[in-house]
């Protein structure tokens, strides 16, 4: 069975060729905690949660190990603490909490590892004394930048020159740099900001950093995939290449570079001027998971993907219908069910096909009826029983565990005074038909 997958980096659809098959090895750039995780959060994580379960799937008998770090030291992590009143832990913390239950709702497997930056300071060191010694870098005030006109593949994943590359993105200005397309790999910190101390002076390290340093400490210097969104071509991994690559003085980083495309709402950009930005916690009072996990699938990862009501509702109905031949036994699924997913992940035509199957299962073809299941299950659907599915959809109500994890929120977010969030959770149990009261120090509830 012969996986394709399209890399950016040589835009091309090609077929994929582990450096180790028995030990495939993939990173994936994960979330900045200051805030809500939001729609144009959720696809990467369906899309390369598809891919893992993929290789684990096809590479049986091969060790995959599958990376996403968690970056929780940030300008605008800073910034949302200070505007929240809160402390940097406090909020990271939640909002790594919250993003670790969008990613239970959307059907995500875990990592295999789940890195943070503010751990891995040490590394981070490491990488900027290498790329010094071996002449990429350079100290300014203590400040260190990376010299890009040094590194001459620079630009080769966005396929575009320094100049160009400069003029259509926001680069930071500074006096210290020789370069304008220069970046920073560590600079100091502000006056009760996060610090670490170094041989560069007191301070914290670049965004571009992290990545190169905690995908180095779990998949070595050079390993299969990275992925991440399409907008974090220009600059994040155009400079995690140019790091990585000097320091370790490799000629290659990553071998295949996966990007997924962009999210609209209502073929609008989503922000919050225009009143259409959409986090993905709101979307637990209307829709399952498996909803929104299915209507991102219905659009080929590569290409742009339109957030629409039309689409939820439409895959809310198919699921609905496909439950019918549920099944929890484990079935494998058929080469020719498979090949769609191995064509580039082209969750699409994996799609129509469920539909071809719903129409012989529904004929009384029963071995059709199985790998509708199994189809399902591979794309992360089904992961829970046809009762449950057929009970939310009748009653919905919400489960006692999902009440005490909802109740959990509300008392972390009482506790940092953020009182915006806890109304908003009261308000959603009362929708749910839940009455809570604060007794003694303790949320008691009960169904109305």
């Amino acid at each position: 069975m012969l996986l394709k997958l399209t890399n950016t980096l040589t835009r091309n659809k090609e077929p994929f060729t582990p450096i180790d098959p028995a030990n495939i090895k993939m990173y994936v750039c994960g979330p900045t905690v200051y805030d809500y995780p939001h729609v144009g959060n959720a696809r990467p994580l369906i899309v390369f949660d598809i891919l893992f379960r993929l290789l684990k799937k096809v590479f049986t008998n091969s060790n995959i190990t599958y990376v996403r770090n968690i970056t929780d030291i940030d300008d605008k992590i800073i910034e949302a603490s200070i505007s929240k009143n809160i402390s940097i832990d406090q909020l990271t913390s939640k909002v790594t909490k919250d993003f670790h239950d969008d990613c239970k709702y959307l059907g995500c497997l875990n990592p295999t590892f789940e890195p943070k930056a503010t751990e891995h300071i040490h590394e981070m060191i490491e990488l900027i004394n290498k790329l010094i010694k071996n002449g990429f870098a350079y100290e300014k005030e203590n400040h260190v930048y990376f010299d890009v006109n040094k590194f001459s593949e620079y630009g080769k994943l966005s396929n575009k020159k320094i100049e160009d590359l400069i003029s259509g993105a926001r680069v930071e200005v500074s006096k210290n740099k020789k370069s304008a397309a220069d970046f920073v790999l560590w600079k100091p910190s502000n006056e009760n900001e996060p610090s670490w101390n170094s041989p560069f002076g007191k301070g914290r390290p670049g965004w571009h950093l992290e990545c190169s340093a905690m995908s180095q400490k779990y998949l070595g210097p050079h390993f299969d995939i990275h992925g991440g969104g399409l907008d974090l071509i220009f600059p994040h991994h155009e400079n995690e290449i140019a790091q990585s690559v000097c320091a370790n003085q490799n000629q290659k980083f990553s071998n295949y570079w996966l990007h997924n495309g962009y999210v609209t709402v209502d073929k609008q950009k989503m922000s919050k001027s225009l009143g259409n930005f959409i986090t993905i916690n709101s979307l637990k009072n209307k829709f399952s998971g498996q909803v929104v996990r299915l209507a991102m699938l219905n659009t080929h990862y590569t290409q742009p993907f339109d957030w629409n009501n039309e689409i939820l509702e439409t895959s809310k109905k198919n699921l609905d219908k496909w439950y019918e031949f549920y099944t929890d036994q484990e079935i494998d699924i058929l080469d020719e069910n498979l090949a769609f997913l191995l064509d580039d992940l082209n969750t699409p035509q994996m799609i129509t096909n469920i539909h071809e199957l719903y129409k012989k299962a529904k004929s009384g073809d029963s071995v059709s009826a199985q790998q509708l299941s199994a189809s399902c299950k591979l794309l992360g659907l089904f992961n829970e029983s046809k009762i449950k599915w057929e009970e939310n959809k009748k009653t919905g109500k919400i489960t006692a565990d999902e009440i005490e994890d909802l109740i959990s929120k509300r008392n972390l977010a009482r506790s940092i005074k953020d009182f915006s969030t806890s109304d908003k959770i009261r308000d959603l149990l009362i929708s749910k038909g839940v009455e809570i009261s604060d007794q003694e120090g303790k949320t008691v509830w009960k169904y109305k």
